[in-house]
């Protein structure tokens, strides 16, 4: 214990963590904003449409991109940069370099914005940001790589935690991805053709959050439950049969988005089977964690960090049943290409990645300031608010995408139902100002905590 003490208080600075802190906490705001936008243009189309940098179509991919590149992975590598080094007991390979790399990261944003509301866009799902963007998105992901693994390679810890196994998997897969699925070997177009560009563009839009945001928040779920609950780890074992069939089941899920064209039916198959077999990975983890939990639930509602993580789990739960159900042909014919999906990816990234990113960077901040959080009321407002936003949208996403479903179904067109589909549309921009206070209450509550707010140290 003396020795763990001693290594801990050589860990040093947590610079580079919270410099990722801030980094989401503030595009966590940004990336609602323009939420809230496009939330306004489906309610009224004429909606401040004479603007040019924030019509839907600009707007609409900006917020996305910020939710993926500006919110959810920064908040979810901020806790990876604090916990690795704690778990292999040795120091971050360079703090400089992970400040480097943030500041790098909000240039890019910053950058995205601009590209995007300019009307530079490649017009692909997830992808829509410009070669020269890209390029840029590839290169930070390559400095983070480098950061953790060499980290890694100088640990003092000779057994590696499945945490870090996730986060380094994550990063070192996406950056593959990214490069594969922008296509950025063709920097005139960043497309292929035909149907060979669909397949690859889904294959990464897929993975952006089955092999980025899922095995990084899994990560932060395996390390901060059971610290919270103060218990070791349910089962190792589960953990690498978790870790292992997630890379192999998930990589191929992606063509269940292309059933409905001429894509090889081979590739449609597998893209089924692996959908459904998405249980496993799933199911493993969550028994793994839950049994870790089991009986402690005081201990999680104690720790705002852990609560937010732990409901993220259960919005995994709800993920993976929905996807898994929806990768169905016969589903699909009803669910596939209205709001349904779009319910979905918002249960996915935001519900659970994104809750799951938010717990680690509560969890975590005491931590890297050495001081209390400046207020856990605002914290525990936060959690309330973006949970029932949320879930009021994906009910709401879910419930609406049935409508034009059924109508396309019975061969009707989907104009007879636009009239009820308005009042969802209400409902959903509704919802959304659940998340956007939310998400200003975190960045004040955060800023505050980060820089102005003095209190005993805590760790």
């Amino acid at each position: 214990m003396a020795s763990t003490v001693a290594i801990t208080e050589q860990l040093g600075s947590q610079a580079a963590a919270k410099a990722f802190t801030l980094t989401s906490a503030v595009w966590f705001a940004f990336a609602t904003s323009f939420g809230m936008i496009a939330a306004g243009y489906l309610i009224a189309p004429e909606f401040m449409a004479n603007i040019e940098f924030i019509q839907f179509g600009r707007v609409r991919p900006i917020h996305v991109n910020l939710v993926l590149f500006g919110f959810v992975t920064p908040g979810l590598l901020a806790a990876a940069l604090y916990y690795t080094p704690r778990l292999l007991r040795t120091q971050l390979y360079s703090q400089r370099l992970g400040v480097i790399s943030a500041m790098l990261w909000n240039l890019t944003l910053v950058i995205s914005v601009i590209s995007l509301g300019m009307g530079y866009s490649q017009g692909r799902e997830y992808a829509e940001l410009p070669w020269a963007v890209d390029i840029m998105i590839a290169g930070l992901f390559g400095l983070v790589i480098f950061n953790l693994f060499m980290t890694v390679h100088r640990r003092q810890e000779s057994i590696l935690y499945v945490s870090i196994w996730y986060s380094c998997a994550a990063v070192i897969l996406t950056a593959v991805g990214y490069c594969l699925g922008n296509v950025i070997w063709k920097p005139d177009s960043g497309a292929l053709l035909g149907i060979p560009d669909a397949i690859l563009l889904w294959f990464y839009g897929h993975n952006i959050f089955g092999l980025l945001l899922t095995p990084l928040a899994l990560g932060v779920a395996y390390y901060v439950l059971p610290l919270a609950n103060r218990r070791p780890l349910y089962s190792h074992t589960l953990t690498l049969i978790g870790f292992w069939s997630l890379i192999v089941v998930y990589t191929h899920v992606g063509t269940h988005h292309l059933l409905q064209v001429p894509v090889p039916t081979w590739l449609k198959a597998i893209s089924i089977v692996d959908s459904v077999g998405m249980v496993i990975p799933v199911m493993v983890f969550l028994i793994n964690i839950w049994f870790t939990v089991k009986g402690k639930l005081g201990d999680i509602h104690a720790d705002i960090g852990a609560k937010f993580v732990f409901t993220g789990t259960i919005m995994y739960f709800f993920a993976n049943i929905q996807g898994s159900f929806m990768a169905l042909p016969q589903v699909q014919r009803v669910t596939h290409f209205n709001n349904w999906v779009v319910g979905h990816a918002h249960l996915g990234v935001f519900a659970f990645a994104g809750i799951t990113a938010l717990g680690g960077l509560y969890f975590i901040l005491p931590k890297i300031t050495k001081k209390p959080r400046y207020r856990r009321s605002l914290a525990d407002l936060q959690y309330w608010l973006i949970l029932i936003g949320v879930s009021v949208m994906i009910i709401e996403l879910t419930l609406v995408g049935l409508l034009p479903g059924n109508a396309r179904l019975n061969g009707e067109t989907i104009s007879r139902v636009l009239p009820e589909v308005h009042l969802y549309y209400v409902i959903r921009a509704s919802a959304g100002l659940f998340i956007l206070a939310g998400a200003y209450l975190g960045l004040y509550n955060i800023v505050r905590t980060l820089f102005f707010n003095p209190g005993a140290a805590t760790e």
